[in-house]
């Protein structure tokens, strides 16, 4: 759980989908999850890496759970993280 949040993190063991293109993204996976976590407070179900087409490179997409819905949130800035929901 993250504290002050109440949101936790995905399962332990679940992985990046995408994760070989990380080490060109200019914002952590640290980083973008506490960003969607913040915009939309709940459960991360899933998580992926992807190459936006004809957008502004890579985005992080996260599949949240919040009050039994389930909301997709990305995030793609590379100077400063923003919560697209």
């Amino acid at each position: 759980m993250l504290a002050g949040t109440g949101a936790s993190a995905a399962p332990v063991g679940h992985g990046l989908k995408g994760a070989s293109l990380a080490p060109m993204a200019k914002v952590t996976l640290a980083t973008a999850r506490t960003t969607a976590l913040a915009a939309r407070p709940g459960v991360i179900t899933d998580q992926e890496l992807e190459k936006e087409k004809g957008g502004t490179g890579l985005r992080y997409s996260f599949d949240i759970k919040s009050n039994g819905k389930t909301f997709e949130v990305g995030v793609c800035s590379p100077s400063a993280p923003m919560a697209q929901i």
